[in-house]
């Protein structure tokens, strides 16, 4: 009889059916026959993906298996850099058509234009290639040449360009700027080996600050190491950041080792697509009473993954520990396993359904502050201080559906092959285009005809006129390809945004700060 050891020991006789290894014996006895009985050829490898999927997916939400093909991808996304060229680009009329260069990187040197149209990568034709393709045919190996074939306009004859490719970074520091007086505005886009070095020459870029806006809206989360240094930056040494408890694993907990910082009034602002690293940076500084906690309550992912490579190159995130904020709040909100389409409703409701989401915070376990007192709630995610609902009364599904289909990208990037020049002798910096750029009626016409040519016509009530947002959003898009993504964050930031608004008000009065961070007997 097969008996299975354990951590203990012998595994009883009766507990075989149970064991671990007892059923590994039994998946490897079904698999040997299946490869030698089965009638026709088997695609073995096919067979064990769908299995691990399979598995996985009667676990939890975020323990997930990846591809050899998938993991180069997401490699690149958190090592901060990858090898190519050096573009931003789409795909217009079955044409690679280049957005902008990034700045000394080496499509620049070498005199790549926006609006040059790749037509050729090494003698063949690229015309035709589907967008999905384009960054492996572009990427290669740093040090390696690639010839390009571009069509200009105003050029005759093709250009011939040969480039080296180099190491190309990926910004996780969208934008930094003055806010206000005193008052900066830094907003991360995720957390990656290179964020804190991002942060810290964003912060150094800054005037003098008695007050900072931190935004992790749409931050999705990243490395653990860069979401505890963030944290590092605001809270005092000794001060804990994060805990983490599992089955198999020993308790940990996460302290600050503070070297530098800041020290001022604080303001971080969420949604409900900040997870994981954001909430981790959120929950320390709520519950230190570090600084207020602005917008809706986040995605509540604390779920620890320890990432496993496979023989092939692909790998398995399997789950080994849950989040606890400084608190004792548990990050991670209730699923049941197996019922992924469950968990992420329970997320659109919880984020559009305002009725139970009162029910839920009507239940949640209360958990008090480290330093004053304060109640904050557990239940998952983390719950503002002050919570700006999100508004829901305006319809923007058509130009939702031109962002979708590509049109407005289209169309800003035609706008901006003839235009740009024009554009740039009125408005030479982005103050002056802040100032005394227009988006026009006769321009949102424009696009609202190239939706109609690729099949997209609005409803009554959705004319892109009548959106006054829509107008600041196709500006800052504009900006965003001249000038980069902190020119479209000033705009849009400064458009329309009541979670942005109130944090800037916040800041500029201290007194208010202050009681929103203070004892409720105090208040």
């Amino acid at each position: 009889m097969f008996v299975a050891l354990t951590s203990t020991g012998l595994t009883r006789a009766q507990d075989l059916p149970y064991a671990a290894n007892y059923q590994k014996v039994k998946f490897e006895q079904f698999y040997d026959a299946l490869n030698s009985l089965y009638v026709d050829t088997l695609n073995n490898a096919q067979l064990i993906e769908k299995a691990i999927v399979s598995i996985l997916a009667d676990l939890d939400p975020h323990s997930t298996y990846s591809s050899a093909e998938e993991m180069k991808a997401i490699k690149e996304s958190f090592e901060g850099s990858f090898s190519g060229i050096g573009v931003e680009f789409d795909v217009i009329a079955d044409t690679i058509f280049v957005v902008n260069t990034i700045p000394n990187g080496p499509s620049e040197d070498a005199g790549i234009l926006p609006g040059d149209r790749i037509v050729s990568v090494d003698g063949r034709s690229c015309v035709g290639i589907a967008r999905a393709d384009v960054p492996q045919l572009l990427r290669g190996k740093k040090g390696s040449a690639i010839s390009l074939g571009v069509a200009r306009r105003g050029e005759p004859d093709l250009l011939l360009f040969r480039i080296v490719r180099d190491d190309i970074p990926i910004h996780t520091v969208d934008a930094a700027y003055m806010a206000a007086p005193r008052i900066g505005y830094i907003r991360v886009n995720r957390f990656a080996g290179n964020t804190m070095q991002e942060f810290r020459q964003a912060f150094r870029t800054l005037a003098p600050m008695d007050g900072l806006i931190l935004d992790l809206r749409g931050n999705g989360g990243g490395l653990l190491d860069q979401a505890i240094e963030l944290s590092e930056f605001f809270l005092p040494a000794g001060a804990e950041i994060v805990s983490t408890e599992g089955r198999n694993i020993r308790p940990t907990s996460y302290r600050s080792h503070r070297k530098e910082g800041f020290d001022g009034r604080l303001v971080i602002l969420i949604d409900a697509s900040s997870a994981s690293g954001s909430e981790i940076v959120a929950g320390a500084i709520q519950d230190w009473d570090r600084g207020v906690i602005l917008g809706q309550p986040s995605y509540g992912k604390g779920l620890v993954q320890r990432q496993l490579p496979l023989l092939d190159g692909s790998a398995v995130r399997i789950t080994v520990a849950r989040y606890h904020t400084p608190s004792g709040r548990v990050i991670q909100r209730p699923f049941t396993a197996g019922d992924a389409e469950g968990y992420y409703l329970d997320h659109l409701r919880r984020t559009y359904d305002d009725h139970y989401a009162d029910s839920l915070n009507a239940n949640a376990p209360a958990y008090r502050t480290l330093h004053t007192g304060r109640t904050v709630f557990g239940g998952g995610g983390i719950r503002p201080d002050l919570n700006v609902p999100l508004d829901t009364t305006r319809n923007y599904a058509y130009w939702n559906e031109l962002i979708r289909n590509g049109v407005v990208n289209e169309y800003t990037n035609a706008y901006l092959e003839t235009g740009r020049d024009r554009l740039l002798a009125a408005c030479p910096t982005v103050e002056q285009y802040i100032a005394s750029f227009t988006v026009t009626p006769e321009m949102l016409q424009v696009l609202e005809e190239l939706g109609r040519q690729r099949g997209i016509v609005y409803q009554t009530g959705d004319r892109l006129e009548m959106l006054p947002d829509v107008q600041a959003s196709l500006k800052a898009l504009i900006a965003r390809k001249i000038w980069g993504m902190t020119a479209y964050y000033l705009i849009i930031n400064s458009a329309n945004d009541p979670v942005y608004d109130r944090a800037v008000q916040l800041l500029e009065d201290p007194a208010a700060y202050d009681r929103l961070l203070a004892p409720a007997a105090d208040r």
